[in-house]
C-alpha cells in the first residue's frame, strides 16, 4: 500500500465526513469534572488489545491516573498496545501500568483482581462482536459464554470490592435485534441493569468503528496487500464513528453518565449513514484506482490472478458486488427504539437512553439456566436457541437465510 496514504485523513473526509472528533465540545464541556473524576484513580480494561477497548485507553491516558491494568486474551495485541503507547507522544503513561494475556472468565483473572485491586474504574471489552458467530450451535454457545455468562461472573466479582465507574460495550444490534449477537447484547445489557442499583453500571450502542480490526473497510486494504480481489454488498448501510472517536465515546459514556445509562453518538440517518459498496468506491479513489465490477467470486480472483508478475501499478481491482443474503444482516442500523426514554440534552452529540428495563437477577438466572440446560443437549440445533431468546426477548426478529458470512469470499 502506498505509504503517502493516510488512513485517518481519509476516514474523516469521506466515512465520518467530520473533521474533528464528534466528542470534541463534550469533552470541552465536562473537561473539569472529568479530570476530578479521573485524576489518580486505578484502572482495569478487559478487551484492551482490540481496537475499542485499545482507544479507549488512549483517550483514558490524556488524563493522569495513578495505575492501568490491561487484560486481553490477544498476547501480540497487547505486545503492539505497549509498543504503540511508548511510541507515541502525549499520554500520561503512569507507572503502574501492566499487561496481562489471560481471559476475564479464567480462575487466574480472579487471583488478579483481588491481589491488583481495588479498582475505581472497571471496563470490559471483551467480546464477540460478528454477526457471522452464529454460523453454528458451537459459535453460538461460545458467544453466548462471552457476551453473557462470563459477563455475569465478572459483576458478582465486582461486587467484591465495587468500582466507582463499571462500563460494558454494548452495540447498535441490540436495538430490535435481527441476529443472535445483537440479541445477545441487548441481554448484556439486561444483565448489566440488573445490578444497577448496587454497581455504578453504564453501557453504550455505537456505529461501525471505521476501520477497526475484522471490519470489512479494513479487510479492503488486507487484501489489497495480498494482491487479492474484494468481496463487497450493496446497500449495507452503517453509521461510522473512528476509531478516535469510539474511545472517546467510551470514556465519556463510563465517566460521566449516570447508573443505568446507555449511550449513543447523535448521528442523521440522511446525513451519516454510508453504504460499504461507497467506502469501497471511495478507498479506491483515494489509492489512485478504480473499482472493476466482477459478477462473481472466480471473476474477481481470476481477475486478480490475471494481474500476477506485472511490475505496473494497477489502475483497476477486481471488486464483487453482490446482493447480502445472510443471516441476521440488517440492512441499516439504529440506536433506539419506540418507548426508550431519551436524554438529548446532558451531552453535546451524544443522547441517553434513561428507561432502560431493570429485571430481577432471578429472571436472568431462569433464562441462563434454559441456555445451559439447551447446550447440554446432545443434539440441538440453531432454532432452539433463538425459541428460547424469542421468549425472553419479543422484540427478537431472527433473520435467518440458512447462509454466513464465512461461505462468503
Amino acid at each position: 500500500m502506498d505509504m503517502n496514504f493516510d488512513l485517518n485523513r481519509f476516514i474523516q473526509q469521506k466515512v465520518t465526513r467530520r473533521t474533528k472528533s464528534l466528542l470534541a465540545d463534550d469533552f470541552a464541556r465536562y473537561d473539569t469534572e472529568l479530570r476530578l473524576r479521573l485524576e489518580n484513580k486505578r484502572v482495569l480494561v478487559i478487551g484492551g488489545a482490540g481496537s475499542i477497548g485499545s482507544h479507549y485507553i488512549k483517550a483514558l491516558l490524556r488524563f493522569n491516573i495513578a495505575s492501568l491494568c490491561v487484560v486481553d486474551i490477544n498476547e501480540n495485541g497487547l505486545t503492539e498496545l505497549v509498543r504503540d503507547l511508548r511510541s507515541a507522544e502525549g499520554y500520561h503513561i503512569p507507572t503502574d501500568f501492566i499487561t496481562y494475556p489471560i481471559s476475564f472468565g479464567d480462575r487466574v483473572f480472579e487471583k488478579l483482581f483481588r491481589t491488583k485491586g481495588p479498582f475505581d474504574i472497571v471496563a470490559n471489552f471483551a467480546a464477540h462482536k460478528h454477526v457471522r458467530s452464529e454460523k453454528d450451535v458451537f459459535s453460538i454457545e461460545a458467544m453466548i459464554e462471552n457476551n453473557l455468562l462470563r459477563a455475569r461472573g465478572l459483576l458478582d466479582l465486582l461486587m467484591e470490592k465495587p468500582p466507582q465507574h463499571f462500563f460494558c460495550v454494548s452495540t447498535d444490534k441490540a436495538a430490535n435485534p435481527v441476529n443472535i449477537m445483537g440479541a445477545s447484547k441487548k441481554l448484556m445489557e439486561e444483565l448489566i441493569m440488573a445490578y444497577a442499583d448496587a454497581l455504578p453500571v453504564k453501557t453504550a450502542r455505537f456505529a461501525n468503528v471505521a476501520f477497526s480490526n475484522g471490519s470489512l473497510p479494513l479487510g479492503f486494504l488486507e487484501r489489497l496487500n495480498k494482491r487479492q480481489p474484494w468481496s463487497c454488498p450493496l446497500g449495507i448501510r452503517r453509521f461510522f464513528v473512528s476509531p478516535l472517536e469510539s474511545g472517546e465515546l467510551c470514556l465519556m459514556a463510563s465517566i460521566m453518565g449516570q447508573s443505568g445509562d446507555i449511550v449513543y453518538p447523535k448521528l442523521d440517518e440522511a446525513r451519516d449513514m454510508i453504504p460499504f459498496d461507497q467506502v469501497a468506491i471511495d478507498l479506491l479513489h483515494a489509492l489512485g484506482m478504480e473499482a472493476d465490477p466482477c459478477s462473481s467470486e472466480e471473476e474477481a480472483r481470476e481477475k486478480c490472478h490475471a494481474m500476477e508478475g506485472s511490475s505496473a501499478a494497477p489502475k483497476k481491482w477486481p471488486v464483487y458486488f453482490f446482493t447480502s443474503d445472510t443471516s441476521g444482516e440488517k440492512t441499516f442500523e439504529e440506536f433506539f427504539v419506540p418507548g426508550e426514554t431519551l436524554d438529548t440534552t446532558t451531552f453535546v452529540n451524544l443522547g441517553v437512553i434513561k428507561n432502560a428495563p431493570r429485571r430481577k437477577r432471578a429472571e436472568i438466572d431462569t433464562l441462563f439456566s434454559a441456555l445451559r440446560s439447551v447446550f447440554e443437549k446432545p443434539q440441538v440445533n440453531k432454532a432452539d436457541i433463538v425459541e428460547i431468546l424469542k421468549d425472553y426477548l419479543p422484540s427478537f426478529s431472527h433473520i435467518e437465510t440458512g447462509k454466513s458470512l464465512d461461505q462468503k469470499m
